[in-house]
This record gives C-alpha cells, structure tokens and sequence, in this order.
C-alpha cells in the first residue's frame, strides 16, 4: 500500500446464536443434519403461517450487547428486508432497519501503537437464509446448484462497526477479540468451519491525511480470519492500483476467490431503498424494561479483559501471558483449573502459565485444533508437572510426555512407564556413561586441556543424546567436570 493512502475498513459481522430451536420457530438449529429436514411451514414461510419470537435469542443478543459495550433500546421492532435470492423462501428476510435492538458500542483491540478503540454503530437481530449448494468447483462451473433450508430462520445477531479500522491486521485482532467476547458471554460457540461466524468486509481507500471517505466495496461472506486478511489486503491494493490510473472506483459487491486470492465483481451494492423496508406486521415491537435489562446484565460472566487484569494481580503474570491465555476461553478454563490443583501460588502459576502458552499453544496449532478436540485435561498437566518437580523426569522428557498426553489421553504416570522414561539420577551409572562419552570425544577433551570450558557443555549434550534425554541434566554436567578433571587433571573452575 503505498504510504499516501490509508485503508478504511468496516465490518458486517453475522453470529449465530447458541439456541437450541430456530428464532420463529420450534425447528432445531443443529448443524450437520440431512439437508431439508429441519424445517417447518414457519421457517419455510408457507400462507398464513405466523413467526413467534424466541425469548431466548432476544435475551442472547442483550447480552451480547451488553458484553459489547453497547446501549440496550428499550423500544425496537422487526422490518422485513425483501430481496429474492433461490435460499430465501419468504421473499424477504426478518431483520431489524431503523430502530435496533443495540447501538453506540465498542471493541478494544492491541495494536503496535498500543490499545485502540473500534466502534460498532448497531447490533440487530435477525433470521438466517439458507445455504445454495453448488455441484461443481466454483459457482461459475457449477453444472447443478441445489438449496438446503435447514439454516432458515436460525438466529442471528449482525454486528455492524464504524469505519475505525485501518489495516488487515487490525480487522484480524477485531474479529479474534469479538469471537472471544461473545463466547465468553455464552451467546455464541462461533465455530468458524461451521459458518457460525461470518464478515461482510466494506473496503475503501483515500489520501493519508484525508477525513473524507472513499468510495468503498462490499467483499461477502468471509468465513475465516485468514481469508478476511488477504481479501483486504488485495482488495485495498486493487483500488489504489486504479485510482492510479485515474479510474474510478464503483460501490458494488465482491466475491474472494480463495484459490486465486482475488476479488471478483458480483453485482452493484444495494442501498437500503433497494430492500424497500417496511415495519414487520406479523410481530410486536420489542418493549423492554430497565429491571429486565438490568437482569441480563447482571447474568454476564467475568470476561476477558476482566480475566487479564485478574491474572495480572492475582497470579502476576505479565500483560501479553494474561492476554495470550484468556483469548480462548477453553484455555483459560483450563490454565484456572490446572494452577487451582498445582498450587504453589504465583510461582506455580508461571509454570502452568509457561506450559500452556508455549508447548499448549505450539502443539494446537501443528495440529490446527482446538483444545476442546484434544483429550488433554488440567490433570494431566499437573501430574506431568509433579513428576518433574520430584525428579522422576527432566524438563525435556517432559515435553515428550506432554506430546504424548495431548496425542493419547494416557497420564504422565503411564506413558514415563510405558516409554521407560524415569529420570537417571544414580550418580555410579551417569559416571560410567561420562567415562564413555570423554573416550569418545577426545576433540572436546584437548579442547578441556587447553581451557575452553564449553567443552563440558558439549559433552553433557553427548550425555543426554545417549540417555535420550533421561539424565539428570545438573548431575551430568557435574559428573562430567568431576571426570574430565579426573583424565586431564584439569578443572577450568
């Protein structure tokens, strides 16, 4: 991007809310069914058939307003949205225009110049359409197109921002803190390989400097933080690259070829006259009280900027360990739960704290899962940390076993006597394989003779290669030096 223009970028953020039954309907919202077997004459919006709003999904979306630093509005009410798409069987989507459920919140997100604040202009609840399903590689080659109205009507909340974002990696941290929020309030599971989180990414670009904003494109259904990322980034870049040229660019709707990493034009950008609005007649205006606001929030969990500040004063951890582990709630269950069984306070803290930030984080992301995926458990950990802490296994056999653990479910206890594992501490025998490792290292032995003391660091690793790890690492080095001055008479101290 070239440094006389900035990227301006908004978000349209579609939630899909953890209730179990449809948001007009008693129609199960669980995924992965047969497709066409979760429907209902409501959902499929057959004559005469009326829409009754789920209690539960009203009192999802206040929360997560609330959660989201927004003001509740005590009076709004539903409109229809007509636009005729094959996986809108109505017509028309219920949703809400001009008097939402929530408004005038905020996100706040790391950046490198230091917290920044992104506003969200309104949260609005509304029911899902179906999903077009495309024999073919892409719907361009598609030889057949079918429709699965299992998702109509499952409820959803969009959460539409202000223009405050200025990078990819700014819409990046904004996505990962909001996903992170919503779950922790318990209104979402958000799983992203399951559409339960979706972005419209509005684009545009204009002179460094400038307030005006430029004219933007509207990049639909992003269904991963990555893709969002690179669709900015080449989006931005198309811009600028015609602007250049002395184009102009066109509002209008675009689609992110993940294969190619492009944009392709889909048609012209509506305007709010183009879904010709109108108050929804079948349902009340939603009416609600300060008392029953003040339940919802009184119903919110600790969540997760008010868990870093916890960990930073009560387990002293630093600002970026707090931060990295209360991302992900499952984590920071777990990491809770592991350092309430350790004990040890702060101290005890910092190790789990270690162990779950580096060989945690590392091996979730080989495996690119989860922690809810993997059968390891806060037990497992401890019994793992204790075997180290009375020296049946060193640091490094350690993170075998952790591997092992995360790999198999099995406890520390079984895999160091499965594997044989057991820390070597019998002084005798470590001086034998000393003895052996000195003979057949006689360069690193001249080197000794000369004063160069790390040559006994070069022989303890030669030790624990012939151990695989299993010596002791601080009796090694000392029945290293003790030999080593033993052949050579010399004792580099």
């Amino acid at each position: 991007m070239s440094r006389e223009y900035e990227i301006v970028v908004g978000l349209e953020v579609h939630v899909e809310l953890a209730t179990k039954s449809k948001i007009f309907c008693g129609c199960s919202t669980a995924f992965g069914a047969e497709p066409n077997t979760q429907t209902c004459p409501v959902c499929l919006g057959m004559p005469g058939t009326l829409p009754v709003l789920n209690q539960q999904a009203l009192e999802y979306a206040i929360r997560a307003g609330l959660a989201l630093n927004c003001t509740i509005n005590k009076y709004s009410k539903f409109d229809r949205k007509q636009y005729f798409y094959p996986d809108l069987p109505k017509g028309y989507q219920i949703s809400q225009h001009d008097l939402p459920l929530c408004e005038h919140g905020y996100v706040e997100i790391d950046t490198p110049e230091g917290p920044k604040r992104i506003g969200i202009r309104r949260i609005h609840l509304e029911e899902d359409a179906g999903k077009n399903i495309h024999a073919g590689d892409n719907i361009a080659a598609a030889q057949a197109s079918y429709i699965d109205l299992n998702r109509c009507g499952v409820p959803l909340i969009e959460i539409v921002s202000e223009p405050d974002i200025r990078s990819p990696e700014e819409a990046r941290a904004f996505l990962e803190k909001l996903r992170s929020i919503l779950i922790y309030a318990g209104v979402t599971e958000a799983k992203l390989q399951e559409g339960q989180m979706r972005a419209d990414v509005n684009v545009s670009v204009r002179p460094k400097g400038s307030t005006a904003l430029g004219t933007r494109t509207e990049l639909k259904n992003l269904g991963s933080f990555r893709s969002v990322v690179r669709a900015i980034e080449y989006e931005a870049r198309r811009q600028w690259e015609a602007l250049q040229r002395g184009e102009e660019i066109v509002q209008e709707t675009r689609a992110f070829d993940e294969d190619r990493g492009i944009t392709l034009s889909l048609r012209s950008k509506e305007e709010a006259h183009d879904y010709r609005y109108f108050p929804e007649p079948d349902l009340p205006p939603i009416v609600l009280t300060d008392a029953e606001i003040e339940r919802i929030r009184a119903q919110l969990p600790e969540l997760p900027d008010a868990r870093k500040r916890r960990y930073m004063e009560e387990y002293g951890l630093s600002a970026y360990d707090a931060g990295v582990i209360v991302r992900d709630k499952a984590v920071a269950d777990f990491f809770e739960a592991a350092v309430a069984a350790y004990g040890k306070g702060t101290e005890g803290a910092k190790v789990v704290a270690n162990w779950v930030i580096n060989e945690l984080a590392r091996i979730l992301n080989e495996k690119n899962a989860e922690l809810a995926q993997t059968p390891l458990t806060p037990d497992h950990l401890v019994g793992m940390l204790k075997l180290v802490d009375t020296g049946t296994i060193s640091g490094k056999i350690a993170k075998e076993v952790f591997a092992e653990m995360v790999e198999t479910g099995k406890s520390a206890e079984e895999i160091v006597k499965e594997k044989g594992l057991v820390q070597l501490t019998d002084e005798a025998a470590l001086a034998e394989i000393a003895l052996q490792v000195i003979e057949a290292n006689p360069k690193a032995v001249e080197d000794w003779k000369k004063g160069k003391a790390t040559a006994a660091q070069f022989l303890v690793g030669q030790m624990m290669k012939a151990t695989r790890g299993r010596a002791n690492p601080q009796l090694a080095n000392k029945v290293i030096r003790a030999k080593l001055a033993e052949v050579t008479g010399v004792t580099n101290e």
